[in-house]
């Protein structure tokens, strides 16, 4: 496993490239029809990228951090739907890394994902929750050693297309809202009935439809830690990093397409500067510091890893939420400044220029886990946490 700070070429990445290169070629008919990007999801199952984060005595390979959200980057300059559905699996399984080895049935699961490359994707929010995945409405109902749940999903992204699915819901039917738990669901053991359609800006290949969630199964399949635990102990920091990587990917392709264009231009006229180059530095520098957001988040993360307290403090949230909001507001600025390198052979699609797609996906990222209620929380955080002044922490 690479270490955070090693540049050295992920395992990963040369099958991540493969993966790349199917996902580039279906990328625009992907957005143009909001379909699930299923060659490229087909291709990350023959290169055995869904088990990547899975221990190596489980089946997988034991990818850190590190080779997934470089995988991540990769896929994202690409196909910025085929990387969140990638992305968004591993946060999936993350969770069952970081907390279901304990449990028997939950490394069984692991086994069957690794063996079969099962895709995972996840429902945490709901109806009448506002967005909120830390509240649920939904309880699990036990009855003997089974239990039984319905949730009222909003978005379930790739639901009719995963193999299971990670259900969050109150811990039983007399819990407060905030008290919930965190079950596994393969398919077999739920039925979706769609109650609305992905019709979207961006990113429209998630197919992230609304469903009523019906599932039942053995109490066995609830993950033993409270999803609080989970939430705040790696799924938020897997998720902040992960997304953050790949619209990382995302600004890379658009800078990429930018300095193209400057270099044909300057080709043109040898002798002058082309009009774009200011801007395209101005985008390169921004980039930049936003793969260093990047890095030091994973860093810190895995500092925090070796000690429980640190995962749970205020600081350690206060870190990672603004990682999030840093790189989801940045990769705006990156990509309009290479639109205005581009010009109109950027505004237009089917150039080698075209940013539109670039631009609609990037739009999302503010608002998946709202930015202002992400800024919300981190407010309320910041009242109780001491100000660190020393630029070394």
């Amino acid at each position: 496993m690479n270490a955070v700070g090693d540049f050295t070429p992920s395992r990963l990445r040369e099958r991540a490239r493969r993966v790349a290169a199917v996902a580039a070629r279906h990328a625009d008919a992907v957005d143009r029809d909001g379909r699930f990007p299923r060659e490229a999801v087909e291709a990350m199952k023959a290169e055995r990228l869904l088990g990547a984060m899975i221990p190596e005595d489980l089946g997988g390979e034991g990818a850190g951090l590190a080779a997934v959200a470089d995988t991540c980057t990769v896929l994202g300059q690409a196909c910025s739907a085929s990387a969140m559905v990638f992305a968004m699996h591993q946060i999936k399984v993350s969770s069952l890394v970081e907390h279901g080895l304990d449990s028997p049935w939950h490394r069984g699961a692991l086994e069957r994902i690794a063996a079969d490359q099962l895709l995972i994707a996840s429902a945490t929010t709901e109806g009448g929750i506002g967005g909120n995945m830390r509240n649920s409405i939904c309880a699990v109902e036990r009855t003997g050693d089974r239990f039984t749940l319905e949730k009222q999903a909003t978005v379930i992204s790739y639901g009719d297309d995963a193999d299971g699915i990670m259900v969050t819901a109150r811990a039983n039917g007399e819990a407060p809202t905030t008290d919930q738990v965190m079950a596994v669901f393969f398919k077999g053991d739920y039925t979706l009935e769609r109650t609305s359609t992905w019709d979207t800006l961006g990113m429209r290949g998630t197919c992230s439809n609304g469903y009523v969630f019906r599932g039942a199964a053995p109490v066995a399949q609830i993950i033993p830690k409270p999803f609080a635990e989970i939430a705040a102990q790696s799924m938020l920091a897997y998720a902040h990093i992960l997304w953050s990587a790949l619209w990382f990917g995302i600004a890379t392709d658009a800078v990429n397409r930018a300095r193209a264009f400057v270099r044909a231009e300057a080709r043109k006229t040898p002798q002058t500067t082309p009009p774009g180059a200011l801007r395209l530095a101005e985008a390169t520098a921004t980039l930049n510091s936003i793969r260093s957001t990047v890095l030091a988040a994973m860093e810190r993360f895995e500092a925090a890893k070796a000690d429980p307290d640190a995962l749970s403090s205020v600081s350690f949230a206060v870190d990672i939420n603004m990682v999030k909001v840093e790189t989801s507001e940045r990769i705006l600025d990156v990509i309009d400044r290479c639109l205005l390198v581009c010009g109109i052979l950027g505004y237009k699609n089917g150039t080698p220029y075209s940013l539109g797609r670039h631009l609609r996906d990037a739009h999302s990222a503010r608002l998946m886990v709202s930015n202002e209620r992400i800024l919300g929380n981190t407010a309320n955080l910041l009242l109780v946490q001491r100000q660190d002044v020393g630029l070394f922490g």
